[in-house]
């Protein structure tokens, strides 16, 4: 009896593939900057973000790892339960078509449980290239205001003010304030090392994160410049000391107001001489730091304009995490030759005559849902469609080219 012949062989067609490249290439049609002003929310002119060859040449990991780097603790909830419904629901359809065992159920419950552990894992400590925010003008300064080092006893162990020195010199900055909780020792031991000139490295200065009546501020210099203002264990204001460093006009303490939480509960500074605030936060990099500000950034900002308040940002930096969310931006002419304690009084100068005009605050274009439920609710689509529109031409090619090594591969695999 002759053998029955052969059954054809089914056509595959790599529908995920073909679904990426398509997201990949419409998106372009939407296609903004991937930096604006964190204050207006327009594009800015005086700077860019650039991209490192490597950075591009692995742009599907730079970019997804980037944006789960900038979500903050409700959009990583949110993204997590989004992901769990899609993935049900996808499974639900494969049982449904026929074809899925419960073996092949529980061995892509694995897979989809292990990828979401290996990505946060990769967000948060594979070293990685970055992303970092240029100025073709000379007398651009662009600073981080707020990060930590291990001196801080909240951050990643073994995270030294050198590592913090690479870590912001990658993503751009010219200056970074170490304002660790109640210490100075870790900004100390980084000013020892700086770079002069100024130009030729990143800048550790030194400041110190206290509380004051329940809230959190950084105050430039202080335990270096000023004295007294702190109470013995360096964790909370001294009201009277603070108010009797300010008497001396042109030299009053910069005091910058760190994530706020009730805009009423801190003094303003409203003049030459007198103490309070001179700055405040508009963009904080850590998880919990965005979902306090964000929803309320515009009352923020009315609040700064009111009070004549200088605008800053910081990448509450813990050791953890390759991508900065936001610079701070200011003019300081000729910055470029100081040294350290120079420029330090400069940027003082910088904040407390220039105000609310003196500073620009640069962040990197995400997905917010703001106080919108409903917003958050689509974070697992809205966070990588706002992620496509922010890619560059260059990356969007090497999204494709990826994409099909890796439909190559499986189709190998599948042959095999």
């Amino acid at each position: 009896m002759p053998a029955p012949p052969p059954s054809p062989k089914r056509l595959w067609i790599p529908w995920t593939s073909l679904a990426v490249s398509v997201t990949v290439v419409l998106s372009s049609a939407f296609a903004v900057r991937p930096v604006r002003d964190a204050a207006t929310l327009a594009d800015v002119a005086e700077a860019y973000l650039m991209r490192p060859v490597l950075y591009v040449a692995l742009a599907p990991l730079s970019n997804v790892l980037d944006t789960l780097t900038l979500l903050s603790v409700r959009q990583h909830i949110a993204l997590a339960v989004g992901l769990i419904v899609l993935f049900g629901v996808w499974r639900i359809a494969r049982a449904r078509w026929g074809g899925a065992t419960r073996r092949n159920h529980f061995t892509a419950a694995l897979a989809f449980a292990l990828g979401i552990v290996v990505a946060y894992v990769a967000t948060a400590a594979l070293p990685r290239p970055m992303a970092a925010l240029v100025s073709d003008n000379a007398n651009i300064l662009v600073v981080d205001f707020h990060s930590h080092t291990s001196a801080s006893h909240d951050v990643r162990g073994g995270w030294s003010v050198e590592r913090t020195r690479a870590w912001h010199r990658a993503a751009g900055y010219d200056v970074a304030y170490v304002t660790d909780h109640g210490a100075v020792a870790g900004a100390e031991q980084g000013m020892a090392n700086n770079p002069n000139p100024a130009s030729s490295g990143t800048t550790i200065l030194q400041g110190i994160e206290v509380t004051w009546s329940g809230e959190h501020v950084a105050i430039l210099n202080a335990e270096r410049i000023y004295k007294g203002m702190l109470t013995p264990n360096l964790r909370d204001v001294d009201e009277q000391g603070i108010r009797l460093a300010s008497l001396i006009t042109g030299r009053e303490p910069v005091v910058i107001w760190n994530h706020p939480r009730d805009l009423n509960r801190l003094p303003v500074a409203s003049g030459p001489g007198t103490p309070g605030v001179r700055a405040i936060e508009i963009v904080n990099g850590s998880p919990a730091g965005m979902d306090r500000i964000r929803p309320k950034r515009a009352e923020m900002v009315a609040f700064a304009s009111r009070h004549n308040l200088a605008l800053t940002s910081g990448s509450d930096n813990h050791g953890w995490g390759r991508a900065a969310p936001a610079w701070t931006i200011t003019r300081v002419f000729g910055w470029r030759g100081s040294h350290a304690d120079a420029l330090a009084l400069e940027i003082e100068r910088a904040l407390r005559e220039g105000r609310f005009r003196g500073t620009r605050v640069v962040e990197r274009r995400v997905a917010d849902p703001g106080a919108s439920l409903l917003a958050l609710g689509l974070t697992v689509f809205t966070v990588p469609l706002r992620m496509l529109t922010t890619l560059s031409n260059e990356e969007r090619v090497v999204w494709l080219v990826w994409t099909w090594l890796i439909a190559a591969g499986a189709w190998w695999i599948r042959r095999r």
